[in-house]
């Protein structure tokens, strides 16, 4: 069984940091792309950004230039580091990775969430 657990959500100020992360665990035997989505209240869940397992990235216009995208493949862990929040970015938010597992084959599993609120 695959989980992902995120970690590192919290209260910040409008124009402070954050810094998510995501690890996967159990009977995993490779990683593909990662990514972080969020969902605010009332909307649909969103990709904020993604990355493959060879660090190309990819990021949602809205956040291109404040966000980071990284990984440790070594730890099988996901990184979000977010700069210059904005109050509008309060949301829940959820890392997803496209894991195979042993004699499994792949499946995309998602995390549980994890509430970042930016106060104005």
């Amino acid at each position: 069984q695959v989980q992902l657990v995120e970690s590192g959500g919290g209260l910040v100020q409008a124009g402070g940091s954050l810094r998510l992360s995501c690890a996967a665990s159990g009977s995993i035997f490779s990683i593909d792309a990662m990514g972080w989505y969020r969902q605010a209240p009332g909307k649909q869940r969103e990709l904020v950004a993604t990355t493959t397992v060879d660090g190309k990235s990819d990021y949602a216009d809205s956040v291109n230039g404040r966000f980071t995208i990284s990984r440790d493949n070594a730890k099988n862990t996901v990184y979000l580091q977010m700069n210059s929040l904005k109050p509008e970015e309060t949301a829940v938010y959820y890392c997803a990775g496209d894991i195979e597992e042993y004699y499994r084959g792949s499946h995309t599993y998602w995390g549980q969430g994890t509430q970042v609120t930016v106060s104005s």
